[in-house]
């Protein structure tokens, strides 16, 4: 039986990206499946005690920048650790992602996240803006009317129901990977998520 891992994204975070394609690269190699869950960390944070970037203080932000340039140097993956387009707001590439997942499925929905992803942090572009979501959703190969249907309460109402799934599953932050209800909290977390896959399942 192929086991489930909820991923919880943010596509503005510059951890999901560091950590998105070899997390989706493991669950193919041992055959699990994952639900896409992108979460409004607005919602998140204030009840699980995380702060926006601008309101952490001046250390741990400048800590942060060091971070990103060691950990995306040692991943060999490009980065521009301060973009244009930073800080952005996600709701946009949030429900697009949702939009396509429900119509195109978890495939689709994995390849825009990567593209949505490298649009921040690599092509310094602005996912907010709905001419640049159009053109991410045309550079996968996906369909133009996806776009419009973002924009609908069905899919709003999904993106609330993810957000408030995580907060109840006890998620503060992205990317968070859920097995079994255990949560592995960022990407630097992934070796610890391929131990649990390669082990039983919880309460077996």
């Amino acid at each position: 039986m192929s086991r489930v891992i909820d991923y919880h994204l943010a596509p503005h975070s510059p951890w999901t990206y560091l950590g998105h394609e070899r997390f989706v690269k493991l669950a193919r190699e041992v055959g699990a499946s994952i639900r896409v869950r992108p979460i409004d960390l607005g919602k998140v944070f204030p009840v699980s005690g995380g702060l926006p970037l601008a309101q952490r203080a001046p250390q741990r932000q400048a800590y942060r920048l060091v971070e990103l340039r060691r950990i995306s140097k040692s991943l060999g993956l490009p980065m521009n650790i301060e973009p244009k387009f930073f800080p952005v707001a996600t709701g946009p590439a949030s429900l697009l992602i949702i939009a396509v997942d429900l119509k195109d499925g978890t495939e689709a929905a994995l390849r825009l996240s990567a593209a949505l992803l490298t649009a921040v942090w690599v092509q310094e572009r602005n996912i907010a803006d709905p001419a640049t979501l159009a053109t991410v959703l045309a550079e996968c190969e996906l369909p133009a009317e996806r776009l419009a249907e973002s924009t609908t309460p069905e899919v709003a109402a999904v993106y609330e129901r993810y957000s408030r799934e995580a907060i109840e599953a006890q998620v503060f932050g992205a990317p968070s990977y859920v097995l079994d209800g255990e949560i592995f909290w960022g990407q630097d977390r992934l070796d610890l998520l391929a131990e649990a896959l390669a082990g039983p399942t919880r309460g077996a």
